[in-house]
């Protein structure tokens, strides 16, 4: 059985699909008897970077000040969420063109120079390795292909953000189109369905 991380960034808690669709995807998960650890960022929002912080988290920690230690305890503490999942669920539904505030602070977070990531001769090594990722997203346009791709930036920033960790087996679910009229939602919807059956069997 997997340990799997369930981070959800819409702030809407009713009538959001990202949060929707993934949530039937876990639970369906769950039905399997694997472990699921959810951090809601809506519900609890991790807080924007501070110069604080970030001279925290790169003071090292037998270094570092009571205060300082404070400062990096929620950081830590979501560094040892992703670093101790096998799979990771994230519902990023697309605001304007890319992901939600509060999801992009969540990756400030467990984006740690030492921890999830190291500076070599050759470059920068991922450290959160051996993991898959399932991206739930909703927009109310077509992005994946036509016109539209060439602003959807949500899907090329989580794919470089997460893959400089070392996450790279990555999979995204889209719900597109939903602002398109009922019937483009029922599409969309039994789409993402059909993806959620095919993944969690």
């Amino acid at each position: 059985m997997s340990k799997v991380l369930y981070i959800n960034s819409s702030v809407r808690s009713n009538g959001s699909l990202s949060r929707q669709l993934s949530g039937e995807f876990v639970a369906a998960l769950a039905a399997q008897g694997n472990t699921i650890t959810e951090r809601d960022l809506a519900l609890q929002p991790v807080p924007h970077l501070t110069e604080e912080m970030m001279g925290a988290f790169f003071t090292p920690a037998e270094q570092r000040s009571a205060q300082a230690a404070a400062t990096v305890q929620l950081s830590d503490t979501l560094v040892d969420e992703l670093l101790a999942a096998d799979v990771l669920v994230l519902a990023a539904p697309m605001y304007n063109f890319s992901v939600p505030s509060t999801l992009k602070a969540w990756i400030d977070h467990v984006a740690r120079a030492g921890r999830t990531f190291q500076y070599t001769a050759n470059g920068p090594v991922g450290l959160a390795t051996g993991k898959k990722a399932y991206i739930f997203t909703a927009s109310g346009g077509v992005y994946s292909e036509g016109p539209g791709a060439a602003y959807d930036y949500l899907s090329t920033y989580l794919r470089a953000a997460l893959g400089f960790l070392g996450i790279t087996d990555i999979e995204f679910v889209r719900a597109e189109g939903v602002a398109m009229g009922d019937d483009a939602v029922a599409s969309a919807i039994a789409k993402s369905r059909a993806s959620i059956a095919a993944l969690a069997a």
